[in-house]
């Protein structure tokens, strides 16, 4: 596979070279998670295979250790009133301040009419909010307080707030999105939008994964608001990646460690681990146990340390996920697989179906 040269590649060369039809987007996910379809690609012949996920155990090199990403989705995101009338939708990225009775928080914000601006004061039921200011990015920051004595501003956000979901779901989120836009084995709250790559996995496809004798790590990072922005830079290099926190335990690094000494093949899950791991490699140059951040922008021409394969969904055109998959499969061999894809009927994005690189 030849790579070309990172430092002068077109964001016009992230992209799959055709439309997706708003048809083949998912809307919803399957009735169950681990019956979505598996495009199953070796690097090494280019073969296409189709499966589905449940037969993930079967698919895997033997002895390999998958890498989940045990971040939880916060519902974060609040549909207002402004008081001149019209909608405001809210999806806060971070909480600044939080007193029982006031809080302040940064957030993206979409609004009716003239949108957000400083001034604009909001409501949802008796929670109220003002717009102060912009940041120096595409946020926001907003105050909330309420006017009921004794009420705890934490509780009611989070008795008001949805699911994340993103806009290319054309809907509303609702009670399903509250479950199902979450991994089975979310357990660190942190993150504005979901581990996808992970939303196939059951309790029962991990009992079997570990039953053929696959191991599992997990890590945690943080999916931010990056994740919603897409490549508008002439040349990739030019491109400004979002900075995302991520922990890397002591068991998960002896894991790594032992599997990377015995020559096991390591297989994140989701373009986030492969972040979480090149990044501690680039960080320090080792797995250890560690906590911090990246801005890794991982782009075809990029030297792997620790993945040797890895499960991942579909991702959107000019986006940094498929950034990072053409880096370890290769730009035409992504878009030859994704043209299969598309041409087999699969579904794509968050809640469509999932691809093995091995």
């Amino acid at each position: 596979m030849n790579q070309p040269n990172q430092s002068n590649l077109e964001s016009s060369a992230i992209d799959p070279g055709f439309e997706i039809p708003v048809s083949r987007i998912a809307q919803r996910p399957l009735a169950e998670r681990d019956a979505s379809r598996l495009l199953v690609y070796s690097r090494g012949d280019g073969s296409i295979r189709h499966q589905r996920f449940r037969e993930l155990p079967e698919l895997l090199p033997k002895n390999a250790l998958l890498i989940l990403n045990k971040t939880q989705v916060t519902a974060c995101r609040l549909v207002a009133r402004k008081r001149s009338g019209g909608k405001l939708d809210l999806l806060v990225l971070r909480w600044l301040s939080m007193d029982r009775g006031m809080a302040a928080a940064e957030a993206l914000i979409r609004g009716s009419g003239r949108g957000a601006r400083t001034g604009t004061l909001f409501s949802l039921r008796d929670l109220r909010g003002e717009v102060l200011e912009k940041t120096d990015g595409n946020a926001y920051v907003v105050r909330f307080w309420t006017d009921e004595a004794g009420q705890d501003i934490a509780t009611l956000f989070s008795s008001y707030a949805a699911m994340p979901i993103p806009p290319y779901l054309r809907r509303p989120p609702d009670r399903e999105d509250l479950s199902r836009y979450q991994t089975v084995y979310a357990s660190a709250p942190g993150s504005i939008a979901a581990h996808t790559a992970g939303l196939h996995f059951t309790q029962r496809t991990l009992d079997n994964l570990r039953a053929a004798g696959i191991g599992v790590a997990t890590v945690t990072l943080n999916i931010g608001e990056g994740t919603f922005a897409p490549i508008r830079s002439k040349l990739l290099r030019s491109h400004a990646m979002h900075c995302e926190t991520f922990t890397v335990s002591g068991e998960a690094a002896r894991k790594i460690n032992r599997a990377r000494e015995s020559g096991k093949t390591i297989i994140p899950v989701g373009t986030s681990c492969v972040r979480a791991l090149e990044g501690l490699m680039r960080e320090k140059g080792d797995i250890v146990p560690w906590s911090g951040a990246t801005d890794l922008f991982i782009t075809p021409g990029f030297s792997f340390g620790v993945t040797g394969a890895m499960i991942t969904n579909f991702h959107l055109p000019s986006s940094t996920p498929l950034a990072l998959v053409m880096a370890l499969a290769g730009i035409e061999e992504i878009r030859a697989a994704y043209k299969v894809a598309l041409d087999r009927g699969y579904r794509f994005y968050s809640y469509g179906d999932s691809m093995l690189i091995l």
